[in-house]
């Protein structure tokens, strides 16, 4: 059996290779198209024009999916391995709201371009990273705590340093978005699609452009953290057959035909 063919291992690993594969794409196709800058565009850039704007689209909703599910398997594990620790159990129920909401604004990203509705996108954004952010805190909280009964140290310093480096990455790209659109290097820059580094304002989009990709990847890598974790949990889902057909209401079972009643599992 292969590594990422041991319990739910696969969906953080799928998560984080479609993730990053929507944002290559994207940015490839942009690229030969000429639709934008070869030296670091932003990301929401190659996702603007068409026929990138509809892979981007596309395969971001798939990844919100991915996301959710990915969440939602972190939250029943906590669950399984703290059910008689208050706090955990809070700090779990907490960071699924959050996480949930997270992929909410990645959807909002995928679907309202920067170019078409810039308030909107950003409004996405927000949620994704910032709120998202806060997801990845709670997760490293509860890492904390878990150790070093059900979590090793090694877990909890990695999780820590990816931490950090989405919230340099986010003070970095805030600062120098505030700076570039601040209206000391002209207007309407939100459209601006190609560059020129002899422009006034070429430096802080560059830095802003950069600290964009690092938060990408920092959230992306925050996921891979997962791995070993979910290497160690299945779901199963639980089928009860109330009667032996569908039109059927519960109410009418006679005695003997609670005897039929069918139990399985997929």
């Amino acid at each position: 059996m292969w590594w990422f063919q041991q319990g739910l291992s696969f969906l953080p690993v799928a998560l984080v290779v479609w993730s990053a594969a929507s944002f290559v794409f994207s940015y490839i196709t942009a690229i030969v198209l000429h639709h934008v800058d070869p030296l670091v565009p932003y990301i929401s850039d190659t996702g603007t024009i068409p026929p990138e704007r509809c892979l981007f689209g596309i395969m971001l909703n798939v990844s919100t999916f991915l996301g959710m599910a990915t969440m939602y398997v972190r939250y029943k594990q906590v669950s399984a391995l703290s059910p008689e620790k208050p706090k955990i159990l809070r700090l779990n129920k907490l960071g699924l709201r959050l996480g949930w909401m997270s992929c909410f604004g990645l959807c909002i990203i995928a679907n309202f371009q920067k170019c078409i509705l810039y308030y909107i996108h950003v409004l996405g954004a927000c949620l994704t990273f910032g709120v998202g952010s806060i997801y990845m805190l709670v997760q490293t909280i509860l890492s904390y705590l878990m150790q070093p009964e059900l979590h090793s140290k090694d877990i909890f310093w990695a999780r820590l340093a990816v931490f950090l480096w989405s919230c340099s990455s986010i003070l970095s790209m805030f600062v120098s978005s505030v700076v570039l659109y601040s209206g000391l290097y002209g207007q309407n820059l939100v459209q601006k699609l190609h560059w020129d580094p002899q422009e006034r304002g070429y430096t802080p989009h560059m830095i802003s452009t950069v600290s964009e990709w690092s938060l990408a990847f920092s959230f992306l890598s925050f996921f891979l953290t997962y791995i070993r974790d979910f290497q160690k949990i299945s779901l199963q889902a639980v089928v009860s057959l109330q009667g032996q057909t569908l039109h059927e209401s519960p109410g009418s079972f006679r005695a003997e035909d609670q005897a039929l009643l069918i139990a399985g599992s997929i």
